[in-house]
């Protein structure tokens, strides 16, 4: 490398292979904490998951990502749901098992499942 612009020329052609995307206004984006404790907690397959069935269902307008810790360590596996218009939906403890209804009932029909959810816990 020799230069700044040999960098970004590094880094734009990579982006286009690995299919990094800007977000979208009008997607929902599905965000899986990935940290440490996260990971010790089973986040791996609950990503997996989530990201297998959007792509199976179709779900175009949907995004599967993954972010750091997230604070709340004691209830990992965590999954928080952004919707356009919407307040932030954060699922705890979760499984593939859970992340197939949430496809199901919060992705594809629009209803929160309040069982998965942190405002079910007594803090």
């Amino acid at each position: 490398m020799k230069s700044l612009e040999e960098l970004k020329a590094i880094r734009e052609r990579m982006q286009g292979e690995i299919g990094v995307r800007k977000a979208d206004a009008n997607e929902t984006r599905v965000v899986v904490g990935m940290a440490t404790c996260g990971i010790a907690s089973g986040a791996r397959p609950v990503l997996n998951r989530l990201a297998e069935l959007v792509r199976e269902k179709g779900l175009s307008n949907v995004v599967v990502t993954q972010t750091g810790c997230i604070g709340l360590c004691q209830y990992e596996p965590i999954v928080e749901v952004f919707a356009p218009g919407k307040e932030k939906v954060t699922y705890i403890k979760m499984t593939p098992e859970k992340a197939e209804e949430v496809v199901e009932q919060h992705l594809m029909r629009g209803l929160i499942l309040t069982k998965y959810t942190l405002q079910n816990v007594n803090l």
